[in-house]
């Protein structure tokens, strides 16, 4: 997830594309030069060890654009793919 976050910072659209899962991936990805990332949050994870092929981030990012304050929270999923970590979907709240 920091590396996604990281990617998202410094608008590595293709670093994006490739820690995306093939199946949920889209063609490509458009970042907002507007946009400007300025921290992350972790707010809870489950599973992602060693152990696991698959995980849970909920995570806070927040950005600024056009001058004023932004957050983005969400609880991704993410999976193994080929050995690597990969980020799947959001989960949406019930």
């Amino acid at each position: 997830m920091r590396s996604r976050y990281s990617a998202f910072a410094v608008g590595d659209e293709a670093y994006l594309l490739r820690s995306w899962h093939p199946t949920t991936r889209p063609p490509r990805v458009v970042l907002d030069a507007g946009t400007r990332w300025t921290g992350l949050e972790i707010l809870g994870t489950t599973d992602g060890t060693a152990f696991h092929s698959t995980g849970t981030v909920e995570f806070r990012a927040h950005y600024a654009e056009g001058g004023r304050a932004g957050e983005l929270r969400e609880n991704s999923r993410f999976t193994r793919h080929e050995g690597a970590w990969v980020y799947l979907d959001a989960l949406t709240s019930g």
